[in-house]
C-alpha cells in the first residue's frame, strides 16, 4: 500500500499527501518524512485536509507569524500621536528632459 500522489511529485521521490487512513496505518513513515524536511499531506474524502510538519520548520512558521508589521511597530511608537498638519511643503519643481 502506498500512499496517494497530488500535485506536482514524480513516482521517484516519496509521495507527500496520504490518505488519511495510509497516514493512520503508516504513522511512523509520515513523521519520519515530515522531521526529515518534507511536509506531508493528508487527505480526506480527496481534499486537503492536514499538513504534517517537522518541529523545527513549525517552530520557524511560528516566529514568522508572530513578527511584528512596520504598521504595528509605528502604531505603537510613542511618537505616534505627533501632529504633522494637514498641508505639506511644497518646493518648486523643476522641469526635467526625458
Amino acid at each position: 500500500m502506498t500512499p496517494s500522489n497530488h500535485g506536482p511529485y514524480s513516482r521517484r521521490s516519496p509521495r507527500l499527501a496520504w490518505k488519511l487512513a495510509e497516514a493512520k496505518a503508516r504513522f511512523s513513515e509520515v513523521v519520519r518524512l515530515a522531521a526529515s524536511g518534507r511536509p506531508q499531506r493528508v487527505t480526506v474524502r480527496g481534499r486537503d485536509t492536514v499538513v504534517v510538519v517537522g518541529a523545527a520548520e513549525f517552530d520557524e512558521l511560528q516566529a514568522r507569524a508572530k513578527q511584528v508589521t512596520l504598521h504595528e511597530l509605528l502604531s505603537q511608537s510613542p511618537l505616534n500621536r505627533l501632529d504633522f498638519g494637514e498641508e505639506g511643503v511644497r518646493s518648486p519643481v523643476r522641469d526635467v528632459v526625458l
